[in-house]
Order: C-alpha cells, then structure tokens, then sequence
C-alpha cells in the first residue's frame, strides 16, 4: 500500500511539459473525407484492446484505478465499442492518399512550439472511432517511448509503468500529439488532468467536433466520454473479436460484426471519432543526434532492473521471473509500486461510465 506522501510524489511526475492547448478547424473537409473514406473502406478493424494486450495486468499497467481486494479484473470488464487502426507508422504514411494530413507542416510547428524545440518530426497517426459508447476507463496515460525501449519492441504495460516511475526522464523522447475529435454529441468531450490526477481536472468542452489539443499524452492522465444515448452505448453481442467496418453499400455508413453476423449499425453522424498524430521532438541537434544514434540508449533488461532495484531501496524486494514481460503477477507487482490509483475527481457533466463488478 503506497503512503499518502508517495502517492503525491508519484501524482506529481503524472504532469506534462505544458497545458494542453486548444485547436480549432483543425483539418479541412477534404481531409476529413480522406481519413473517413480510408476507415471506411480499409477495414474491418479491431477492439483497441484486442490490439495492445494479452491480459488485464497488461492492461491495467496502463491504466489508473484499483479493485475491490479479491476481486480477479478480466479484459471483459472493459470492452466497451471503440475500434482503432494505424494510418501512418514508423514516421511513414501507410496510406497515399492521405499524405499531406501526415507530413503536415502545420502540426510539426504546433509539436516544436509546445515545446519550444528546434526540430520534430512526425512519428504515427492512428483513429479511434465508435458510435454510441460507454467509457470505463478511469484514465489513463498513452505508452511512453525512451531511447531504446518504445512501443515498437516493449509491450504497452512496460512502458507505462516506466513513464510512471519517475525513474527514466533522462532516456523519456519528447512527444507531442494533436488529437481531433469529430462528433456531434453535445455532451461529449475530454476529461484531462494537466496537475496530476490527484489534483482537479480540466475538461475539452463538448461539442468537439473538428476541434483539438496539442499535447504531451505520455505524461498526463486524460480519458475519453461516453457518447451517444445510454441505452446504445454497450451493444448486445459485442465481445472481444468483434470488428468495425463501413458497410460497403453507403459511405456514410457503419457495421459491427461478429464474424458475418452484425450487432449493430450507425451513420457517420452518429460517430466519434478521433484522430490521433504524434511526432517526436528534439530540443536541439545535439539531442536528436543522441536519439538517433544510439549512443544513450536503455536495454529492456536494464529498465527492469532500475524498476527493481529502485524498489529493492524502499524495502520492496521483488525477484525477476524468466520471463518478465509476460508473467501476470511480476507485472501487477510493478504496478501496484507505482500506481497511485484513479483520479480523485470527475467533472460533474462528465461521470466515469459504471464498472460492473458483480
């Protein structure tokens, strides 16, 4: 159990190198037919979930909030209907079409001046996109990435808990993201907590629909909301193979499925559906040189045992297994060390969507 005064110092590393700050008109219509149309057209997609992890302590790594003593958490408990998919990866667009939206002059001088930096450049660009859904995530912080441990060759859960440590700000790549929402709900915005979740959160107001933040998600809590009539948001049948695609028959219009049988339909108006571009950033070249070569970088079997070692000072002593990256309770054992749990606050127009836990 973490002391108050640990669970403090560990809320105070969750902040990010500045405010969120609002965009508006964020793409043209253009672009955004061009992202629509290569949803639509280039699926089916899978759960965000079935995409990232292979167990709920790999997911819960990621995520802040704690369960009743006994209580077993499955990765059922947070299916909920929101689909992703990468439309640029590896600093390259996977998509011609869609060229310009990813070498976007405009979002690299927004990463450089979040950060008052010299240089940026683009990294990935992926979606998420629902219609009417609940959300039960409490918060939660996207994967960090450091100089040779990132999401390309360390799983989500790995990087997280690092980011959340403390411990690796020397080796953290600085990262800044412009993430659009497009949605017609009127209650419907994002929840982020820029003082650490232990402090009050702020809120994108509703309705977000072709608006935006410049940000440094690695570092700061921040969670989706629920969108769409409440007795639409959790559609029967949906499980944790179940695909999203548009229906080939209207553009502007959407399937569930579950192998050939659909579990429910929407029209584009119906949607969220965000749009995610991150580019990395460099001070000055004498960083991005230092990230390119090579010449700092960490091991996976290193980060470890700083996380280790830094336990092993505090009276925690935990044993490697064989097989770190995939043992379920060395990975909640890092967790529980250093996560401080859910956010203390919600914005009132804004509830945490309920867990069922009986």
């Amino acid at each position: 159990m973490l002391t108050e005064e640990r669970r403090r110092e560990l809320s105070d590393v969750l902040r990010p190198a500045a405010p969120p700050v609002e965009v508006d008109g964020v793409y043209t219509e253009d672009q955004k037919r061009r992202l629509l149309d290569v949803v639509h057209d280039r699926g089916p997609w899978k759960l965000i979930i079935a995409q990232h992890f292979a167990s709920a302590d790999e997911l819960m790594a990621t995520m802040s909030g704690a369960f009743p003593e006994g209580f077993e958490p499955s990765l059922d408990l947070f299916l909920t209907p929101t689909f992703r998919g990468y439309l640029a990866n590896y600093g390259a667009v996977l998509y011609p079409e869609l060229h310009d939206v990813f070498y976007n002059e405009k979002f690299l001088n927004h990463a450089k001046s979040y950060w008052g930096a010299q240089y940026a450049k683009p990294e990935l660009m992926l979606f998420n996109i629902n219609g009417p859904c609940a959300n039960r995530d409490p918060g939660h912080l996207d994967s960090p990435s450091f100089r040779g441990v990132r999401h390309e060759n360390a799983p989500t859960w790995l990087c997280s808990v690092m980011g959340k440590s403390g411990l690796f700000s020397d080796y953290l790549i600085k990262m800044a993201q412009v993430i659009t929402w497009f949605s017609l709900d009127e209650g419907s915005g994002f929840t982020y907590w820029p003082e650490g979740p232990l402090a009050a959160p702020k809120r994108l107001l509703p309705p977000i629909n072709n608006r935006g933040v410049v940000v440094q998600n690695e570092m700061m809590v921040h969670r989706g909301e629920a969108n769409g009539p409440l007795e639409q948001q959790m559609p029967a049948g949906l499980a944790f193979d179940t695909v999203f695609a548009g229906d080939p028959a209207d553009r502007d219009r959407w399937v569930l499925k579950n192998g050939d049988d659909v579990i429910a339909r929407h029209h584009t108006d119906d949607l969220r559906f965000l749009v995610h571009w991150s580019a990395e950033v460099f001070s000055d070249f004498d960083e991005l040189k230092k990230n390119m070569d090579g010449s700092d970088d960490l091991t996976i079997d290193k980060a470890i045992d700083m996380l280790v070692d830094n336990l092993r000072k505090q009276g925690i002593n935990l044993d490697i297994p064989s097989a770190p990256l995939h043992d379920p309770a060395f990975i909640g054992a890092l967790n529980a060390a250093y996560d401080i749990g859910a956010p203390t606050t919600y914005p009132a127009e804004a509830p945490l969507s309920a867990f069922q836990l009986a």
